[in-house]
């Protein structure tokens, strides 16, 4: 297994090292990419795990309480707790209230997914980079050697395929992984949206007392 590991290491180092300067980049690229990649993954798998009910937390806006444990990290437990939280015993402002936190709850689902399609888009432009300069190099082989020189010649028109191959399996599954992400996104935010209106509606059927060291607690933003 250990020989296994340093060949492939050292396959890897002589790939990087034909691809030439732009390898290096490209290597950064990739991996803040996926690194963003598994936080969104994560930070989705925790959204839905164990999601409350719509029912539970009509009862919890009702009651005024937070959400059970087992429901603590899901979206629906988010929007209830931060709600309850916040509220004032003011339907009207409570109303309002509900409204900001689904909104922020949205843009919490969509945070760094333009970034991660940005690093995709970047990553085959960086490989043109990397074939625009093997073929400079290439060229300068000829402009010195003509075609006498076949090994130098074969290294900058490796260099330039190089590059351009990596680039595309940087990108390709990062703008896959983009979309998919976006779609969960969605589902999740469709969810919060829906669970928010039900909640406004038992916000106006009914008016929550606020205790009174809520009530004299100045507002916090």
């Amino acid at each position: 297994m250990t020989a296994w590991l340093q060949n492939g290491l050292v396959l890897l180092s002589d790939y990087l090292r034909a691809g030439g300067a732009v390898m290096a980049p490209l290597v950064v690229v990739s991996v803040l990419m996926w690194l963003l990649i598994a936080e969104r993954v994560l930070f989705f798998r925790r959204l839905e795990r164990r999601n409350m009910p719509a029912d539970q937390a009509r009862i919890c806006v009702r009651e005024n309480r937070l959400p059970a444990p087992q429901y603590a990290e899901g979206a629906v437990a988010l929007l209830v707790g931060e709600f309850v939280v916040h509220r004032s015993g003011r339907p009207a402002l409570d109303r309002a209230m509900l409204d900001a936190t689904v909104q922020r709850l949205h843009r919490a689902l969509t945070h760094r997914l333009a970034l991660i399609g940005v690093l995709a888009a970047v990553a085959p432009l960086l490989g043109l980079l990397g074939t625009v300069t093997g073929m400079i190099a290439t060229f300068d082989v000829l402009a010195v050697f003509g075609t006498g020189n076949a090994k130098a010649m074969a290294g900058g028109i490796s260099q330039a395929l190089i590059t351009t191959q990596t680039g595309l399996i940087v990108a390709i599954p990062g703008l896959y992984m983009k979309g998919f992400l976006e779609r969960r996104a969605r589902i999740v935010g469709q969810r919060i949206a829906s669970v928010g209106l039900n909640l406004q509606r038992e916000i106006s059927s009914c008016s929550t007392s606020v205790p009174p060291e809520k009530e004299a607690a100045p507002a916090r933003s």
